[in-house]
């Protein structure tokens, strides 16, 4: 505060504006406490564990749609002959077993399926037309991915149906499949060993013999 003397009316500054002020402070402009986090490696899990993981989720996965008769659930499909599909076109193989890996990491229910000559087929005469028997679809109920699928292996056909139950969308007639071994293989690495493909038929036990 500042008060007026004299005759010439100077301000002269009062005792209470020379008292020091006491500076505020907030708590907000402070600098705040961290707390350390300490981050621990995720264990791998074993591929076994994998499988079981993606086993149980597909078990859920198909009472649930089996349940749900009276709704009809869109499927997509590629399919070929078992030749080329389970014996000869080892990027399938590949990419089917990075798949279940990574269901089981992130818990996810199974949604894809292969099934050896697949009733819905008939649904598909110019399809039929086209292949090889036996044939090999590889089923889904995501769109994308199977067009995905349809690019990468090139040398296979693809459509899609509905069906109001997981059991008629995977229907099959039993087959046998038997592959000749190959006289002279030359590729760095083993080549796989036949019924592989035994890890993704549907719950709804495929009769195949390798």
């Amino acid at each position: 505060m500042w008060s007026v003397t004299g005759a010439l009316g100077v301000a002269v500054p009062t005792a209470a504006a020379c008292r020091p002020k006491h500076l505020l402070t907030s708590s907000n402009l402070l600098p705040k406490q961290t707390k350390k986090l300490h981050l621990y490696p995720q264990q791998p899990l074993s591929l076994a564990s994998h499988f079981s993981t993606s086993f149980r989720t597909a078990a859920s996965s198909v009472e649930q749609q089996s349940d749900n008769k009276g709704e009809s659930t869109k499927y997509y499909f590629v399919v070929a002959n078992a030749k080329f599909m389970l014996d000869e076109e080892e990027h399938f193989q590949e990419q089917l077993f990075e798949r279940l890996r990574y269901y089981g990491e992130n818990e996810k229910e199974l949604d894809f399926w292969l099934v050896i000559e697949p009733k819905f087929l008939e649904k598909f005469p110019k399809i039929t037309q086209r292949l090889r028997r036996p044939a090999v679809a590889l089923v889904s109920t995501n769109g994308p991915w199977i067009t995905f699928m349809k690019l990468r292996l090139d040398r296979v056909l693809a459509d899609s149906f509905e069906a109001t139950s997981l059991d008629e969308a995977l229907a099959f007639t039993p087959s046998t499949l038997e592959f000749d071994k190959p006289k002279n293989w030359v590729a760095p690495y083993p080549k796989y060993e036949p019924g592989w493909w035994e890890t993704f038929l549907p719950k709804i036990k495929q009769e195949s013999v390798a």
